[in-house]
């Protein structure tokens, strides 16, 4: 944000304009009241809404619940994923701690928005889908759809954690890392394994370890100027005991990143069932690649079945996913003060900006108004409760 005044400053005095050019902290200003307006002006009462919840975490005791929404009626046609701008913001529920109870009551307040949704998908979190479970039981017409993408994490979990050749892979793996990280095979380092949801960010992992195998089998002729063939052989050579390892393991990580992006592009409907076998179908070398592949050929199946004639749901939580990931990436070092007011502006990120949305928006959120949500929702800060910590320590005698 800090660089959009001084390219508005540049640009005016490449062309000779004389433009007023607004502080950073008036852009801050002008996402918060947009994201409000988003968060707050009033919804479409129907009975096809689906919702898709999770919660972001911060640093300190915060979690904040995010419902995004969307209309089966509006749904991208098969073949296309959900996009940030197809999207409605529901709720935006800050909380220090969340219970299954109080994952209920927030879905009650969002009834008052959108009416009682048709199908509510989540990564089935133990407070999530606890709170949906009650929420179900008050509302019979509800159903849930669990998000492909952590149904396959699971899959992948079932059959990896407690392999011991998994386990060795990952601590040579970890070994090598420090081993080759500061020397000339520097470029060939391992990437490091996720703290969180390691079973969903496997690719780059085996990507790594595959290439490396065909370096080691057929080194270029560029790659012997630069790199030991010796110490390249002595660092590395323990892939070549993975190779068919690691040749399974990418068949899995395959066989799930067709059956996550078929179900993302096309939802859960009559049809995509065998829509997904068909793309499954070259990928089943293995025995065990071809048990997986009918888990998720049954759970989209499963899925289906509780679809109406004619109904198509969403099956995956990505387009929420990547909008935690875009919020984290416009907050960056702000995240280390937990959730702050710049939570506020999480529905702009949604909206298709244009000069009617801009008008409408601002004329229902002010400056005041919005500050205020954040009062009421937010307390006190991370942040704010660091600089009052700190205070007196920064105060100098004298």
């Amino acid at each position: 944000m800090r660089a959009v005044p001084r390219v508005i400053r540049l640009l005016g005095e490449i062309f000779g304009l004389e433009i007023r050019v607004p502080h950073w902290t008036t852009g801050r200003i002008w996402m918060q009241r947009l994201g409000h307006a988003v968060l707050t002006m009033l919804q479409l009462q129907a009975d096809d809404w689906v919702w898709l919840i999770d919660h972001t975490v911060q640093l300190g005791q915060e979690k904040c619940l995010v419902i995004l929404g969307i209309q089966l009626s509006q749904l991208p046609e098969p073949g296309t994923a959900l996009a940030h701008e197809d999207m409605q913001l529901i709720a935006l529920v800050p909380r220090k701690s969340w219970t299954r109870a109080e994952v209920a009551e927030a879905l009650e307040a969002a009834v008052s928005r959108t009416g009682v949704p048709r199908v509510i998908v989540d990564d089935h979190g133990v407070d999530v889908a606890g709170g949906v479970q009650i929420f179900q039981a008050n509302h019979p017409e509800t159903v849930e759809i669990y998000d492909i993408k952590h149904k396959a994490a699971c899959l992948l979990k079932q059959r990896l954690e407690k392999n011991e050749r998994w386990k060795d892979f990952q601590s040579q793996a970890s070994r090598t890392r420090c081993a080759i990280q500061q020397t000339e095979l520097g470029a060939l380092t391992p990437p490091g394994p996720r703290t969180k949801a390691r079973f969903m960010n496997l690719e780059s992992q085996l990507r790594w370890a595959s290439h490396v195998v065909r370096i080691l089998d057929q080194p270029s002729p560029e790659l012997v100027k630069h790199m030991n063939l010796e110490r390249l052989d002595a660092k590395l050579g323990w892939l070549r005991d993975f190779r068919e390892d690691i040749a399974e393991w990418s068949s899995w990580q395959h066989v799930i990143d067709i059956a996550v992006t078929t179900v993302s592009k096309q939802g859960i409907s009559d049809g995509v069932e065998k829509l997904l076998q068909t793309d499954l179908a070259a990928h089943m070398s293995y025995a065990r690649t071809k048990d997986l592949a009918e888990e998720l050929i049954q759970f989209v199946r499963d899925g289906s079945q509780k679809t109406q004639s004619g109904e198509r749901f969403p099956g995956s939580t990505e387009v929420l996913e990547s909008c935690f990931g875009k919020y984290k990436y416009l907050e960056r070092d702000q995240a280390r003060g937990g959730l702050t007011k710049l939570m506020i502006a999480f529905g702009s990120l949604l909206v298709k900006v244009t000069h009617d949305t801009i008008e409408k928006s601002f004329t229902h959120s002010g400056v005041k108004t919005t500050f205020e949500w954040c009062r009421v929702n937010l307390g006190t800060t991370l942040s704010a409760q660091r600089k009052i910590a700190y205070q007196s320590g920064a105060t100098k005698p004298g």
